[in-house]
Parts: structure tokens; sequence; C-alpha cells
């Protein structure tokens, strides 16, 4: 879309000496000539005096810490006026046409598979899977009955996904307006699984809102998880059941979560770290350990303070 157009459906008012042709939405850091971005969150401003994009949505007190060379799309409401543009960047969700597989792969004939997508050697898909248009699957993956796997997913060598497990899905964003009503922030990145990852049965990895949620080498994922969108899961980490993690957390490599353990977003977690059983982990983690309680504390720790109360409730 031309960057004009593109103000237009924003109701923005835009100051264009050069009309440009505009690609795609992407962040600040990674933000090309031809792409958007945005500054909603203060935590981000680092960036904007090096981004490369060609326009951003930011308020009009940020304005003048961009580039020279980058328009500034004024309103006093990034997120909100992403939110809108987002619909229209997105790709078609199905497109039927010609794939390409392996002449060793075994495909069940109930399998549905999309325009674009490659299977390698010795892949097996059970039936009533679902394979997005330009999913690649590399060689010896397995893919279980009733899996859903969306467009553009880059799955790699011996991977296992277990019966209905969805791999793609959009992550659960919303932009709100003044008025109450939210606003669908359409995904535009993908989800790329490394080499021998196991993923357990009924369990979801959202795609990107921009860029990779990604899922390292080596990594055990078990039924029931949920990793939200722009998620990072380090080499060798293992997610127990009903783990969750909240869009943009990062574990580093082998990483330990318990049952029912969970993340806010955007922080990181120190390699080699554990997280215990319904842990809640509310701030980033530098140092490796193992944590345990809600609020999060060393395990240790907390073994105390179960110690104490029980001593109190004893007392009373």
């Amino acid at each position: 879309m031309k960057l004009s157009e593109i103000c237009e459906k924003l109701n923005l008012e835009c100051d264009i000496k050069q009309d440009i042709e505009i690609e795609g939405i992407n962040t600040l850091q990674d933000a090309n000539k031809k792409e958007i971005s945005f500054l909603e969150n203060p935590k981000y401003e680092k960036y904007l005096k090096d981004t490369k994009a060609a326009a951003v949505l930011i308020r009009k007190e940020d304005a003048d810490k961009l580039p020279k060379d980058v328009i500034a799309l004024i309103t006093p409401e990034p997120y909100l006026k992403l939110a809108l543009l987002t619909r229209y960047f997105v790709k078609d969700p199905w497109v039927d046409g010609g794939y390409k597989a392996n002449e060793s792969a075994k495909i069940d004939p109930s399998v549905r598979i999309g325009k674009g997508a490659k299977i390698g050697k010795n892949v097996i898909i059970m039936p009533n899977a679902v394979i997005g248009p330009n999913v690649e699957i590399d060689e010896g993956s397995v893919i279980y009955p009733n899996v859903t796997i969306y467009r553009d997913t880059k799955i790699g060598k011996n991977v296992t996904i277990h019966a209905g497990s969805v791999i793609g899905s959009d992550g659960f964003g919303y932009a709100h307006m003044k008025t109450g009503e939210h606003v669908k922030i359409y995904h535009l990145g993908r989800v790329v699984i490394e080499d021998d990852v196991e993923i357990g049965a009924n369990t979801t990895v959202d795609r990107a809102v921009f860029g990779e949620t990604k899922i390292k080498k080596g990594s055990k994922i078990d039924n029931l998880v949920q990793i939200g969108h722009n998620c990072e899961i380090g080499e060798y980490s293992i997610l127990v059941s009903q783990v969750g993690l909240s869009g943009s957390t990062k574990l580093g490599r082998n990483v330990v979560m318990g049952g029912q353990s969970a993340t806010a977003g955007h922080l990181e977690i120190a390699p080699f770290t554990t997280i215990a059983a319904r842990g809640g982990v509310t701030k980033s983690i530098k140092e490796p350990g193992v944590y345990s309680g809600f609020p999060l504390m060393p395990h240790k720790t907390w073994l105390k303070l179960q110690g104490l109360l029980s001593r109190l409730l004893k007392k009373s």
C-alpha cells in the first residue's frame, strides 16, 4: 500500500514529500525502509534513534527522537492505529494449490495441505491433519492426527507434534478503544520449530505479531501448554503440562518450568533456571536457580515460608 493510502485509512495527517510503497509492519529494531513501525511502550524508546523504518506511528511528544529520514505518523493512540493497520497486511489463511512432498513421506489421504507447502524425507502425517500454505516440514518429523499447522510455519528435522496441537494460531492481541470496543491485532509473523523438538497433545503455539515465535533445538513440551506470540524457548528447555507463557517471553537454554507455572509478558528467564510447579514469574530472572511460589522467590526461601506458616497455624 502507498503511505498516503495508509494515512487516509487511519485518518492521519501526513506530510509526505515523496509517496512510499509500504510492504509490511515490523518492530522498531527490525523494520526496513519499506515497513511501518510504532512506539507505544516507553521501554522500546531506545530503538527510535536507530530505526530503519520508513515511517513510525508515534505520539507528538516523541516525534523529534526519530532519525530525520523517518516519517512521523502523529497519533495519540499508536497501538490502536497499529491494530487497525494490521488487517490490511494479513495474508489469506488458506490457499489451495500445488505442494511438494518427498516420495518417501507418508501422508494419509485425509490430510489437507495448502499451496506452496514442502514436506521432506520420511515425514509422517497422520489422518485429518491440516498443513497450511507455505508450511515447511523437514526430514523425519511426525505429525499426529488432528494437528493443525497454520501458514508459513517452519518445522525442522525429527520434530514430533502430538494429536490435537495447534501451531501458528493468532495470539491473544487486541487494542482497546476509549469507548470499550476491542480491535483485533492480526498476527503477521510465523512460528519456527527447530530440530529434535517434541510437542505434546493439545498444545498451542501462537504465531508472532511480527517476526517469529521460536522453539529452539531439543526442547520438550508437554500436553496442554500455551506458548504466546513472539516467545522464544531456549535449547533443550522443558515445559511441563499446563505451563502458560505470555507474549514475548524469552527462555534461556535448559530452562525447566513445572506444571501450571506461568510468566507475565516481555520478560527473560536466565539459562538453567527451574520454575517449580505453579510458580508465577512477573519479572525477568537474571540469576540461574530454582524458584517457587507467587510472588516468585528462591525455592529455599519458599520452603522456609511454608514452614513458618505451618508453625503459625499450629499456634493459633
